[in-house]
């Protein structure tokens, strides 16, 4: 079994560092492709209310024959459900679909600065409410910049947990990164291979063939001595257990610096600071 390293997040909870994504994978292959991972040694799942796929994620947790607590499950708030009621309505949605009385982490998916009247801080107020029932384990954000952080940390009692970004060796988000590290926020990354539009940069090519390892396992690698958080997707099985077979070596500190240093702030989805979410 793949030895996965936890990181502790400021609420004391531990999350695996590497996990596994299930968005833009269709509901009739999500099944299968979260049953393959969790058969490779994934223990950390990654869906959303928008994906569309949470009960077919939970369907294989149930039939993966894993205790609930083995399994790290994380969603997010859907963009039609922000207001508090909503936001309350569409969570007990959530742990329906997913078959499970609690969630390890529930995130608000984009801070939707152009609806609502850019009030995410009473829908962050709302997951405080699921936190402090316990039925989510840990609260956080996804999409966030900065100084959306800055409100959440002056007008809300409780500092996300988590904030998930694209992040990928095209986009490092340095400064994001920077910001939640002094306030001791996790950072995870979506897209982690740009869409694998990094896989044929010739320094990543070049590094690959000198580890020995795909361009993909070694962008992840990558992010993983960087400290991100990361879950890729795939619904293939020799790629998804590719994926987590890169706790077996190390690049050196010059390799991880050439890839960073491969970034042109260059964006694969939406900008958080336009985005309305439709």
């Amino acid at each position: 079994m793949t030895s996965i390293p936890d990181i502790r997040l400021n609420n004391g909870q531990a999350i695996p560092q590497f996990g596994f994504g299930v968005f833009q994978i269709e509901p009739k292959d999500t099944a299968a492709a979260v049953s393959t991972a969790l058969e490779a040694g994934y223990r950390h799942i990654d869906t959303a209310e928008m994906y569309g796929n949470e009960a077919e994620v939970g369907e294989a947790i149930a039939r993966s024959g894993l205790d609930r607590g083995e399994v790290f499950v994380t969603s997010k708030l859907s963009n039609d459900a922000h207001e508090p009621d909503d936001a309350r309505q569409a969570f007990e949605g959530t742990l329906k679909a997913l078959g499970t009385e609690y969630l390890d982490l529930f995130l608000i998916h984009w801070p939707l600065p152009t609806r609502y009247g850019g009030d995410y801080v009473q829908t962050w107020r709302t997951l405080e409410e699921f936190y402090r029932e316990g039925r989510a384990r840990s609260i956080g954000v996804s999409n966030f910049q900065p100084h959306h952080l800055r409100r959440l940390h002056g007008e809300t009692e409780i500092i996300p947990a988590v904030n998930q970004i694209e992040m990928h060796p095209y986009l490092t988000q340095d400064e994001v990164r920077a910001f939640c590290g002094e306030h001791q926020i996790a950072v995870e990354g979506w897209s982690p291979l740009g869409k694998g539009g990094v896989l044929a940069d010739p320094t990543i090519q070049s590094i690959a063939t000198r580890a020995g390892k795909t361009p993909a396992q070694v962008v992840l690698r990558w992010h993983i001595q960087r400290g991100n958080i990361v879950f890729p997707k795939s619904v293939t099985p020799d790629r998804i257990r590719e994926n987590i077979d890169i706790f077996d070596f190390e690049l050196p500190a010059t390799d991880v610096e050439d890839i960073t240093l491969l970034n042109k702030n260059e964006r694969t989805g939406p900008d958080p600071d336009k985005f309305a979410g439709q």
